[in-house]
């Protein structure tokens, strides 16, 4: 066996390991499960470590169980929160299952077959007939108040360090994400649960139930990834939209894009090592071509590239790209084969003037009136005249004078108009 661990550590992706994984991975093929919360329809970008961890254990020979919290989901995991979490009814949870089975299928074949073919499993399969009083005889008997409370996600939240304590609800969640690994262990001889660096006292209290449920000889292993933040300590994962999800109906391609395109210098030497399947090699050589031209922005454009046909495709990608070269393009050629939502996307953050249409009646809307009297883009008519003068208003990417006027025909997608002073200032009409 190839070691999957060495290639997990340069990568920055081992934070804590129980003694004996690594030698387990090298000895043979092991199926490995990773939990995923339910909390959503879809998975934004937080949750592609572990979606790359389990494509790298495919990699590596090792069997990716893929598990979707359906019967957690209904508790809330306790671990980094410092509230309790709203409840799901049915209806959500299941919407949210069927949304997560979605995205986890882009990533892995869960119909492939063979031993070490992916797998998909959804823990409310085996918790729904689960009694309570079964559930208390089998698995609360088996792990103590005390081992459970020394838990630092109990401890903070029950010494007022964060929030107002803890139900009894939350605080058996480690018990129930806990006989998932026992499950696991028992009907896909799983031997290793993986997870954030957060899941460390869940995943160890998974480990001592499959011993005290079996025998004190039964394997069980455990190992964390470091939760990833940005250079400067904030979350990662969330743009000032808020978060950058897998799916393109909640975060589009080109935003997606985007998004690591403008990651900063020290996060994208970082990110490059995480989020893609690079080889060392390669990414080392990046790096130093990087580290030559900043400027160039080598790293950002490969990490941008690697990740997004990862996640959407080739051609999802390429469309972004294209996006993005449409807006520094000189003419409006490239802009107007754009669809709508990719054109405001492409502009999003600029002034929009909302005009309705009778301003076009007659012979159309003049320029002074496009730039300040009718909008406000310019303080005074006798600053855009004077813009106008000095040949800095374009129109469509097009320099236009005071004479011109605006109609029907300068409408992109029959509704936009998209002026231009000097280089850098945009602005958007939008004929309703």
């Amino acid at each position: 066996m190839n070691n999957l661990v060495a290639e997990l550590q340069w990568r920055g992706l081992v934070h804590d390991m129980m003694p004996g994984t690594e030698e387990q991975l090298m000895k043979e093929p092991t199926s490995v499960y990773i939990g995923f919360d339910p909390t959503s329809d879809s998975l934004h970008i937080g949750s592609l470590v572990p979606i790359i961890l389990l494509v790298h254990l495919k990699n590596f020979g090792h069997r990716p169980i893929a598990l979707v919290g359906g019967a957690t989901g209904m508790i809330g995991d306790p671990s980094g929160k410092s509230d309790e979490r709203n409840l799901l009814d049915e209806a959500t949870l299941q919407k949210n299952v069927d949304g997560i089975k979605g995205v986890l299928s882009r990533f892995l074949d869960f119909n492939a077959e063979g031993p070490t073919a992916p797998v998909l499993v959804n823990n409310y399969d085996w918790m729904k007939d689960f009694s309570f009083i079964a559930f208390a005889r089998d698995v609360g008997k088996r792990i103590t108040v005390n081992y459970m409370m020394a838990k630092d996600s109990v401890k903070k939240r029950l010494s007022g360090e964060a929030g107002a304590g803890m139900s009894f609800t939350e605080f058996t969640y480690q018990l129930i994400q806990g006989y998932d690994f026992y499950y696991l262990h028992k009907h896909y001889h799983c031997l290793l649960q993986m997870g954030g660096s957060d899941q460390w006292g869940n995943i160890t209290t998974g480990t001592e139930l499959v011993r005290r449920m079996n025998d004190e000889h039964a394997k069980a292993y455990a190992m964390t990834c470091p939760l990833i933040t940005k250079a400067d300590g904030s979350k990662f994962g969330k743009s000032e939209g808020g978060n950058v999800w897998l799916t393109a109906d909640k975060t589009s391609v080109y935003k997606f894009y985007q998004f690591w395109l403008n990651t900063t210098d020290v996060d994208a030497e970082k990110y490059i090592k995480i989020f893609t399947f690079l080889d060392q090699e390669t990414v080392a050589a990046l790096i130093e071509e990087h580290q030559q031209a900043p400027h160039l922005r080598v790293l950002q454009k490969r990490l941008a590239e690697e990740v997004t046909v990862f996640v959407h495709s080739r051609e999802e990608y390429d469309k972004a790209v294209f996006a993005s070269a449409a807006f520094f393009s000189p003419t409006m050629e490239e802009l107007k084969q754009l669809d709508q939502q990719t054109f405001l996307e492409v502009f999003e953050g600029i002034p929009v003037a909302n005009l309705p249409a009778s301003v076009l009646a007659d012979n159309g809307l003049d320029m002074v009136g496009a730039l300040a009297a009718k909008t406000n883009f310019l303080s005074s008519n006798s600053e855009a005249v004077r813009e106008l003068k000095q040949n800095a208003i374009s129109l469509n990417k097009v320099k236009v004078n005071q004479e011109y006027k605006i109609t029907s025909q300068d409408l992109i997608h029959g509704k936009y108009v998209l002026l231009q002073k000097g280089k850098k200032n945009y602005y958007l009409i939008a004929v309703e």
